[in-house]
């Protein structure tokens, strides 16, 4: 149940329930960019043995989809189930197959800004983009806060953290957090961390936030993958197990040159966690 809330939230209109009582999903998967190229649709069954001892049944389905591209995508599917023995694995699934469209689309549009793509190329190896580590202790005079006169509704800039940088095969990792209230003061700390050049020349920043609203008992929140295939969900799941709220959360990443596969989303991941935890 915890999983099927998560993904129904992390993934809003693209999924679907075909038959709640029968466990019966679908989730329409495309390439991300602004008019998706290539779309699939998975269909799920959860049998009662799921996720323990059973895996999920499961349909592709896309017209372009057949022979060898089935069958390759087919077996990624079954060899994350392998790897995840007893584990839910549906999120992995969905994320799989996302990369699967994205690299069919970026190979059939070389053209594509590099820089927007997962796992970019980058000459420089990160270590000069570092920021210095900013415990949330510090003085808060210490940390940025201004106001600006661009309109009557500007609101004061909130307070922005910086965590500490990780470096993995020469890719670094550093997590930036504010206190918001308002999508406006979002945009504000956006906007700040930008003017820094170190981190407006990341490869990645990817970012998420949760707002509680609080006349509405509801939360207002979003995230951005900013060319970092899920990792935006991932990082707005993370902050929603944590129950975290009034909150953004950004990750930048310095590509180093050298993939790091899932690697990547847990040095995001762990980032993000260690600046909220502190």
């Amino acid at each position: 149940i915890d999983e099927i809330e998560a993904l129904s939230s992390i993934y809003g209109e693209d999924w679907c329930v075909v038959d709640e009582d029968e466990k019966i999903y679908c989730i329409k998967i495309s390439d991300c960019l602004d008019q998706p190229k290539w779309t699939l649709c998975l269909q799920v069954i959860l049998p009662p043995g799921y996720p323990t001892e059973e895996p999920p049944i499961y349909q592709l389905n896309a017209p372009w989809l057949r022979g060898q591209d089935y069958t390759e995508l087919a077996n990624s599917l079954e060899e994350i189930y392998l790897q995840n023995l007893g584990e839910s694995i549906l999120y992995l699934w969905v994320e799989k197959i996302r990369e699967v469209l994205i690299e069919k689309a970026q190979s059939s549009e070389p053209e594509l800004d590099i820089k927007k793509t997962t796992e970019e190329v980058d000459e420089d190896d990160g270590e000069d983009f570092i920021l210095d580590y900013e415990p949330i202790q510090e003085d808060p005079i210490k940390m940025l806060n201004y106001m600006t006169s661009e309109s009557q509704e500007d609101e004061e800039l909130p307070p922005i953290h910086h965590g500490n940088p990780v470096t993995d095969r020469r890719s670094t990792f550093q997590a930036h957090l504010a206190p918001v209230v308002t999508t406006r003061q979002v945009k504000r700390v956006l906007e700040k961390l930008y003017e820094n050049k170190k981190i407006a020349s990341a490869t990645h920043n990817i970012y998420a936030y949760r707002i509680y609203c609080e006349d509405k008992q509801t939360f207002l929140q979003d995230c951005e993958d900013d060319g970092e295939t899920a990792a935006g969900g991932r990082l707005l799941h993370l902050m929603q197990i944590l129950n975290v709220h009034n909150v953004l959360v950004v990750v930048s990443r310095w590509y180093g040159g050298i993939l790091l596969g899932p690697d990547r989303f847990k040095h995001i991941n762990n980032c993000a966690r260690n600046v909220l935890v502190e």
